[in-house]
């Protein structure tokens, strides 16, 4: 496979040099109450992190660093199974127990072309959307010839490098796209690499979960991707799509955690069928498959335990759905039905490993082979009135988990979900909105049966309300939003000993504001801002503790971005900046952290129509910060304030880009 992904991406770089096309603009349109990151493969070009990308652009949305490269996201205070993230409609879920590589780790920046997110339950077109959900276009292939080579460098030895190829027919349209990525540990604003922050943290003295000698200066990661893409016209009105992504990570570090992943082996594919006015009751009928699996081995083996016999934890997972869906025009309403299903399975085994003599023994189950089998009936009705637009969804979910062992229950659950959503258009300038929903989720495999747990959990239910409103006065726009989430059975963590924890239901509130918008100066000068607070805590404090702070509920934040356009010539000034972390989880293992605003800069310059040049340092000043507290839903190295791990220093980069 890696010899596959390597050969294609030298193909595809000489086929392009000897054409000469222009690259179309892919337009997604933006509701009211959704929020699209446009050109993302045009524009974020530090590193293939796409969490590290949405953090950015998104102010609801928080990066959880973990190492340099498969960061995962929060968003209103949620993230793992809280929120659906979809690639292309395509479901992954990580194998990994201790969230090594969450879902965006496993499509990058390079090969993404916008990203939708949508607040709230105001999604039942997929399984599992309870506080909201992102939504990854990856590039569309087209009928002309183009494409593209880029060449990036940047500090702690980073070096990348992508091809992609696109063109076709009236009917056939083929789009491949490779790359290649390395990098060495970065360093934090005090110049600690991973082992020195390891150090400087105390982890040496109190465990023996530290690099050893030999690995201290370890790679941070090497990775390698394919996405391949085809469209089959078989007339103006229908067409069948198939894509196949695929991603190898080898030698992930994750530094505050007791092992690292040995690899992270991950395989997407998509078939989809769209036939459009089919009849009088089918404006357009869709049926899509899709299949993913994620191979992930976790071990000790660059550590000092792992010296003379190292333990490795190998998990699994897979899911593959479909989905039948038919939209149709009745009288002025637009209706949508639904059939959609899918299989989830989870599975993991540990064994120790002899150094000298490589014989694995001790083998030993840590998740028992798990299903989580989903069937459901969905519906969306749409309306116009006026000068108001209202949406309505309800969706029917079946659900049972079944495991393969005899020592574990088997859980069936039933939910019903429906939301209304209502727009005003009150003139050409102004909006107002309000929605109100109810969703669900389940628990994971992770939470009911790892280890020797065989936990009674209840699924998850939040009941949202949101209200705002978008004003545009001349070259000035401003949207507004309000949320309050209540949260009943809400699946947490709880701390019961420094080195053990449990998940139980719990009821919770998280409630927040965000603020966003852009101002065009002039014909050259723009500004983009963003904010986000949240607030979120327990009905009670969990028996035996007092405090009744939510973990991961993210300080106010702010997302500046001053954008100066001329010519060749565009120059970009950030602002990300993070109020201290006061309201905090103290006994399930969070601390107070410190507030803090980073400084990025970039400029780019289209030296000729086909050739530009992107610069750029973020952290620029150097700052010293953790974004990303220390809640006890993983497991970390040591105790206490150990645990924290800093974000990367003054990181300075160029891309180099040759687009036909």
């Amino acid at each position: 496979m890696k010899k596959s992904i390597c050969l294609l991406s030298i193909v595809a770089s000489t086929v392009l040099l000897g054409n000469e096309v222009e690259v179309p603009t892919v337009n997604v349109a933006e509701k009211i109450n959704t929020k699209v990151v446009k050109d993302i493969s045009e524009d974020q070009l530090k590193s293939a992190d796409l969490a590290e990308a949405l953090s950015k652009n998104v102010p609801s949305i928080s990066i959880v660093r973990r190492n340099g490269i498969a960061n995962d996201i929060i968003l209103r205070g949620q993230k793992k199974d809280n929120i659906n993230v979809l690639i292309d409609d395509a479901k992954i879920y990580g194998a990994c127990p201790n969230r090594m590589d969450p879902v965006t780790s496993h499509i990058l920046t390079n090969n993404v072309e916008s990203v939708e997110v949508i607040e709230g339950p105001y999604d039942v077109e997929n399984f599992g959307t309870l506080s909201g959900k992102v939504q990854v276009h990856t590039k569309e292939p087209t009928k002309d010839l183009h494409g593209e080579v880029n060449l990036n460098a940047g500090s702690f030895n980073y070096r990348k490098a992508s091809a992609t190829i696109s063109g076709g027919t009236d009917r056939f349209k083929l789009l491949l796209s490779a790359s290649t990525e390395k990098s060495d540990q970065y360093k934090d604003g005090n110049g600690n690499d991973f082992y020195e922050q390891q150090v400087e943290n105390g982890i040496a003295a109190k465990s023996d979960r530290e690099y050893s000698k030999d690995n201290q200066n370890h790679e941070a990661y090497t990775k390698k991707t394919l996405l391949s893409k085809a469209i089959f016209n078989i007339d103006d009105s229908s067409e069948v799509k198939l894509s196949y992504t695929a991603n190898r990570s080898d030698n992930v570090l994750y530094p505050n955690t007791p092992m690292d992943a040995d690899y992270d082996d991950s395989n997407i594919y998509t078939l989809g069928y769209a036939k459009r006015d089919l009849g009088k009751y089918s404006k357009e009928l869709n049926l899509d498959y899709y299949y993913s699996d994620v191979d992930h081995p976790m071990s000790t083996k660059l550590r000092d335990a792992g010296k003379m016999m190292y333990m490795t934890n190998h998990m699994k997972s897979s899911i593959w759905g479909t989905k039948l869906k038919n939209s149709m025009e009745l009288s002025d309403y637009l209706v949508t039905l639904g059939l959609d299903t899918s299989v989830r399975n989870w599975r993991g085994e540990s064994h120790m490993t002899s150094v000298a003599t490589g014989v694995d023994s001790a083998f030993n189950t840590t998740l028992a082979s798990t299903d989580t089998t989903n069937k459901a009936i969905f519906a969306k009705v749409e309306k116009n009135i006026g000068k108001l637009d209202l949406e309505f969804g309800s969706r029917y979910d079946h659900t049972k988990i079944d495991a393969d062992s005899s020592a574990k229950t088997d859980r069936n659950y039933n939910a019903l979900s429906a939301n209304v959503f209502a727009t005003y258009n009150a003139d050409k300038s102004t909006k107002y909105f309000a929605g109100i929903g109810k969703s669900s989720r389940v628990p994971d495999a992770r939470e009911l049966y790892y280890g020797n747990t065989n936990n009674d959990l209840e699924q998850t239910k939040n009941y949202e309300a949101d209200l705002g409103f978008e004003k545009t006065i001349g070259n000035f726009n401003i949207k507004t939003k309000l949320f309050y989430s209540v949260l009943k059975d809400y699946i947490y963590n709880k701390t019961t000993s420094p080195t053990t924890t449990k998940f139980e239901n719990i009821d919770a509130k998280i409630y927040g504001i965000e603020i966003s918008g852009f101002y065009y100066m002039s014909d050259f000068l723009s500004l983009d801002y963003g904010m986000a607070y949240q607030r979120g805590q327990k009905d009670k404090a969990l028996e035996g503790q007092s405090d009744k702070d939510l973990a991961e509920i993210t300080p106010l934040k702010a997302n500046l971005a001053l954008n100066y356009e001329y010519s060749i010539h565009k120059l970009t000034a950030e602002m990300v900046a993070v109020d201290n972390w006061n309201h905090n989880d103290s006994d399930n293992g969070e601390q107070k952290l410190g507030g803090y605003a980073i400084f990025n800069l970039k400029y780019k310059n289209n030296i000729t129509k086909n050739f530009e040049i992107t610069v750029g340092v973020d952290n620029v000043f150097d700052k010293t910060y953790a974004s990303t507290n220390t809640y006890n839903d993983i497991k970390y190295v040591g105790n206490g304030k150990t645990e924290l791990l800093n974000d990367p220093g003054r990181y300075g980069y160029i891309n180099l880009r040759y687009k036909f």
